[in-house]
């Protein structure tokens, strides 16, 4: 049984995972580059032992730096999070050979989860509709610009290394695609050394629907509901919810089973999730496997009231998952926003720096899952995300109404936040009636309607400031006519 996990991440994945360790009993383990002596995740954890400077590379993506922390602090097992190494088979595969538990699936479901051809291919046998698209790599751009022309304009180039929303390019025309092929070749071979690429189908106005599954060691599966991923800035989610405004009880159903069909394909173990593209007429592709605990998590757990790092590490100590599919229950509606350190009107350029003070958000349904305190600071070398904000409510509007509550009352200074643009997109009119794709953000022009939002806004305060001077200005004059109490002027 495990006893001992050492947590191969940081930031508020960290902190979530050893939330969980502590309610089990069990001791946890931090790592920490030079960037992060001061961060929280190594103060809460039961030890932590310095891995590398702060550069990814030289600490949590240096995988001995990583195992000789776990044989130093004697730890059983590692939980690697999300990013980093968490759907490395080769980092998986380690671990094996070291005898310590990967919290995950194995390293050789993974490799054909992280292999989007033979993972397409997998799905092919098992009867789960894909995208249409290259029936395998293709090998140059004559080859890519010849599919295109078969399937039709738009295409999408995506590198099968690719992942978090890169190594994709939108091509609309021919004349696009020989420049797109040479940019995810590049992009590819910069990111993991080597290149293979594949052509799909663009869908117009499509949403991305994600299937948080489980699968156990004993060949057990399901399914817990669905996550609506539609709001998105260069293919990397910003706004999630649960459940979609367009999932039925009859489509979650149907589209469950070919999560399990999924997740039997490739032997999966452990929690991972299935990605889909909704088209506007109805249809669901399955896109990938992400072999690893989604950063939106926390909805699922709201919705379904399970601890699904609990679930991980269940499944992991060889337990069978212990609910079948008639027996969840789905409760109410939740939200997720990213809040990442981002300036919003410089194409969500990273914000770095000293964060001063931080307010966090409570109140009835919100949950806020952030590595922030008051005087820590946002690194550039890590990702931008600094916070989840989650709100559930009985109802999609009270969940909104929560959310934008919450927002309103997290304060962060020193850095730019992406908090301003999610007030702005609660309150649309296209976000409250569920009309929602992945091009959101372009499709109603949210970043020009935010900024005339905000300098509508500035105006009302200057407006305001204008006219509390004004009174205190007449006030004074008023009192210098009579000494005595008010009205003893009339006299």
């Amino acid at each position: 049984m495990i006893e001992k996990i050492l947590v191969a991440n940081r930031g508020e994945i960290a902190l979530r995972v050893m939330r969980t360790c502590r309610a089990l009993g069990i001791k946890s383990v931090a790592v920490f580059s030079d960037e992060d002596r001061d961060s929280l995740h190594m103060k809460q954890a039961d030890e932590a032992y310095h891995i590398g400077e702060a550069a990814p590379a030289k600490s949590y993506l240096n995988q001995n730096n990583i195992i000789d922390a776990i044989k130093k602090s004697g730890a059983d097992s590692v939980h690697p999070g999300y990013g980093f190494l968490s759907e490395n088979d080769d980092f998986a595969a380690l671990c094996e050979r070291n005898g310590v538990t990967f919290i995950g699936p194995t390293a050789d479901s993974m490799n054909l989860c992280g292999d989007k051809m033979r993972c397409k291919a997998a799905m092919l046998d098992a009867g789960v509709p894909t995208v249409p698209g290259s029936p395998d790599l293709v090998k140059d751009a004559d080859e890519a610009a010849s599919i295109a022309a078969q399937i039709g304009y738009p295409v999408l180039l995506k590198s099968v290394y690719g992942g978090g929303g890169r190594g994709i390019r939108l091509v609309n025309d021919e004349s696009q695609l020989r420049e797109a092929f040479e940019s995810v070749t590049g992009e590819s071979i910069a990111a993991v050394g080597k290149s293979a690429i594949l052509v799909e189908k663009f869908l117009q106005k499509t949403r991305h629907i994600e299937y948080q599954m489980a699968r156990d060691k004993h060949g057990n599966a399901v399914h817990i509901f669905e996550r609506e991923c539609s709001i998105q800035r260069r293919n990397q989610k910003l706004i999630e919810q649960t459940p979609s405004p367009v999932v039925d009880a009859a489509t979650r159903e149907r589209v469950g089973e070919l999560v399990v069909r999924a997740a039997d394909a490739v032997g999966y173990s452990n929690l991972g999730t299935a990605e889909f593209l909704r088209a506007d007429t109805g249809e669901f592709y399955f896109i990938e496997i992400n072999a690893r605990l989604q950063v939106e998590h926390p909805i699922t757990e709201l919705v379904s009231g399970l601890d699904l790092v609990k679930l991980q590490i269940d499944i992991a100590n060889g337990e069978e998952i212990p609910f079948k599919q008639p027996e969840m229950q789905m409760d109410g509606y939740a939200i997720e926003c990213r809040i990442n350190a981002e300036d919003t009107f410089l194409d969500f350029a990273p914000s770095t720096g000293p964060v001063p003070r931080v307010t966090l958000p409570h109140g009835p349904g919100v949950r806020c899952d952030t590595y922030l305190y008051p005087g820590c600071s946002v690194s550039p070398f890590y990702d931008s995300l600094m916070a989840k904000l989650c709100a559930w409510g009985d109802t999609f509007e009270q969940s909104r109404t929560r959310m934008l509550a919450a927002l309103g009352d997290f304060r962060i200074s020193g850095v730019q936040t992406s908090i301003p643009l999610y007030k702005t997109i609660l309150n649309t009119p296209e976000y409250i009636r569920g009309d929602l794709s992945t091009d959101f953000l372009a499709r109603y022009d949210i970043i020009r309607r935010h900024e005339a939002e905000l300098k509508e806004e500035r105006q009302g305060l200057a407006a305001a400031a204008l006219a509390a001077v004004s009174t205190r200005g007449a006030h004074r004059a008023g009192m210098t006519k009579a000494a005595g109490p008010p009205g003893w002027g009339e006299m």
